[in-house]
């Protein structure tokens, strides 16, 4: 039978829409669930805050009478207009090993970005940088993390059979957290600290919330990222809900804020437990139980790897060692805590500055992503 491609236009679809991927990966000892709640609400144009300068259509594929794929088209007209592009992104993007559905569902996608005058189509991407992103191409016997995409290996082959081209591409390393800091490393977080009169706090939930911390984050981030690959930047609706997602399941004793003597915030670490075996339990599911597996991950009996969710530093004071202050602090704690490895979120290929961070530590570079694209 051919594909029918249908845009999701009730409830009960949008259910199917946010739990097929957990269906299709079941039993897949490398895939992390997604969490379909979370994804409810990323999706909903009355939630998220990137439909202030985002529009989207999701779209499910059937073969057989059976749901076979899913794909979310998206628009940011806002990274648009700061990368001087035409683009539609797909985003979500699933489906079973048969070329002709996969086809069918990036057609809709073409087709939406065609009507709004799109002349190229690039992904997966989410709205922002703060969505899954990057097709799996190296590392599929690996385990995934909460952030990041999980596919199949068939995934990427589809795109070339396709005639998509690479984008951009993102490296993973795995980090081995070290037993103490080298003392030379020490040394010099300090020599740092002294030169630039700098201090490192550590805040608790509390006085985040009361100075306003969620905020000066992310406008540390919005400073830092603007100039990566497709970033736009957050807008106050989306920090007030990052903040109020990211401060309900953070350890604060795993984030490090540095200040300069203006009390000006400089730079951050962000890390958590790694929740990729809670959420494989729980199959991504809060209720009924599985809040449990989650809380116990995080607070209870925490796993040995973490997910460094970012680092960031802004622009005036990159290339001071700032990052050295960061991680002594944090990889301190992090052996207090039992923990032996670090998995970092997704470097672009392309920021040597990044991927500089990691030159003191033992590590692997075991997975790579793909962003691929095409003219339309």
């Amino acid at each position: 039978m051919s594909v029918t491609i249908k845009a999701v236009s009730s409830k009960s679809e949008m259910k199917t829409f946010v739990r097929f991927a957990n269906r299709l990966y079941k039993g897949n000892r490398f895939y992390v669930p997604s969490m379909p709640l979370d994804d409810l609400n990323t999706l909903d144009k009355n939630k998220n805050g990137a439909f202030e300068f985002c529009e989207a259509e999701y779209y499910l594929a059937y073969k057989d009478g059976n749901v076979a794929g899913r794909v979310a088209a998206i628009i940011n007209h806002k990274a648009n207009e700061s990368w001087k592009v035409k683009q539609v992104r797909f985003g979500w993007f699933d489906f079973i090993d048969d070329i002709e559905v996969s086809e069918a569902l990036l057609n809709a996608v073409i087709a939406f970005g065609q009507a709004h005058g799109m002349t190229q189509i690039a992904g997966p991407l989410g709205f922002t940088d703060f969505d899954p992103e990057g097709m799996l191409v190296e590392g599929f016997d690996r385990l995934s993390t909460m952030a990041l995409i999980y596919n199949h290996p068939y995934y990427p082959e589809h795109m070339k059979k396709l005639g998509y081209y690479k984008e951009t591409g993102w490296v993973e390393y795995r980090i081995t957290i070290p037993d103490q800091m080298p003392e030379k490393h020490v040394r010099y977080a300090e020599i740092v600290r002294e030169r630039y009169k700098l201090t490192v706090r550590k805040l608790s939930r509390r006085q985040i919330r009361k100075e306003r911390y969620g905020h000066k984050l992310f406008q540390l981030i919005n400073e830092t990222y603007c100039v990566l690959y497709g970033y736009s930047l957050l807008s106050e609706k989306q920090i007030d809900q990052y903040v109020d997602m990211y401060l309900s399941i953070v350890d604060t004793k795993m984030l490090t804020f540095i200040e300069n003597e203006k009390g000006e915030l400089v730079a951050a670490g962000i890390s958590i437990p790694s929740l990729s075996e809670a959420l494989q339990k729980c199959n991504g599911e809060i209720v009924p139980f599985g809040w449990w597996h989650l809380l116990k991950a995080m607070y209870w009996k925490k796993p040995d790897t973490l997910d460094l969710l970012l680092i960031g530093i802004r622009p005036d004071y990159q290339s001071k060692g700032l990052n050295s202050l960061v991680f002594v602090d944090l990889f301190e704690n992090y052996k207090k805590l039992g923990f032996k490895y670090a998995e970092t979120n997704a470097n672009l290929e392309t920021n040597v500055k990044v991927q500089a961070l990691w030159a003191p530590f033992e590590k692997i570079l075991h997975k790579r992503r793909w962003v691929f694209a095409k003219d339309i």
